[in-house]
């Protein structure tokens, strides 16, 4: 079987968010937010989807949507951490070779980009692949929140190598410049090698967990999509989410 062949997609979620305590079961659209992203997962139709819960409520809410659901242990430092506990203990065996990590506050996420992500992934048989989109807004060129990333794309492409990823402007001159999206497809192995992996230094110094993969010389491919997805992270977005869903009714 060829690397990346027969992928699972993990949803991590916790209930102690900073900006928004309990969001995973925050209600959208008579749902919670975390069945909302399951129902998004489900849509790409990849492969099985697995929310990786700290949380026995979370796993409640999930499993009463027909998903299913891994417990894990609550003080993982990461999502990444939590995916690779919850693909352990669901396939020990090792059948999925792929994984993707899909934020569990993406809602409104476009199921097509859970595909690029994977193809992204086995294209030219990267360690890890993710997402970008081209930033069309000025003040998000130098905006610290915003990450940029430094693709390798040829006119007209649209998967490349990831160079580099920070929160400065880069790179420099003439020419598209792209926000990261932080949606990644793991090779097994490299996920195993990566949550085994002390953080490094410019990883610590960019508060960028994928440095930590460039600094030890895994690659990173990237698949160009049209759009950034609505994250949540504070009252603000729930609100505009919620917005979103009432106005496609």
């Amino acid at each position: 079987m060829a690397a990346g062949k027969s992928p699972i997609i993990v949803i991590p979620a916790r209930m102690a968010s900073t900006r928004l305590p309990g969001k995973p079961l925050a209600e959208i659209d008579g749902k919670p937010m975390i069945v909302q992203v399951l129902d998004r997962a489900r849509e790409a139709d990849v492969g099985p989807v697995i929310v990786a819960c700290a949380e026995p409520e979370i796993a409640a809410a999930v499993t009463e949507a027909g998903g299913q659901a891994v417990l894990t242990r609550v003080d993982h430092p990461s999502g990444s951490d939590r995916v690779h506990e919850a693909v352990e203990l669901f396939d020990p065996e090792g059948r999925h070779d792929a994984i993707i990590n899909l934020q569990g506050d993406l809602p409104a996420l476009d199921p097509a980009a859970v595909s690029a992500a994977h193809e992204a992934l086995i294209r030219n048989n990267a360690d890890i692949a993710t997402l970008v989109a081209e930033i069309t807004d000025p003040a998000e060129l130098d905006d610290e929140n915003a990450v940029k990333a430094v693709v390798s794309l040829s006119e007209g492409a649209r998967m490349g190598r990831a160079i580099w990823f920070s929160r400065l402007k880069a790179p420099w001159g003439e020419g598209p410049h792209y926000h990261h999206i932080g949606i990644y497809a793991y090779q097994r192995a490299a996920l195993a090698r990566f949550v085994s992996l002390p953080p490094s230094p410019l990883e610590q110094r960019e508060k960028l967990e994928q440095l930590r993969a460039l600094e030890a010389g895994m690659r990173i491919d990237a698949a160009l999509v049209d759009t950034v997805p609505l994250g949540v992270d504070t009252s603000d977005d729930l609100a505009r989410i919620r917005a979103l869903f009432e106005s496609r009714r």
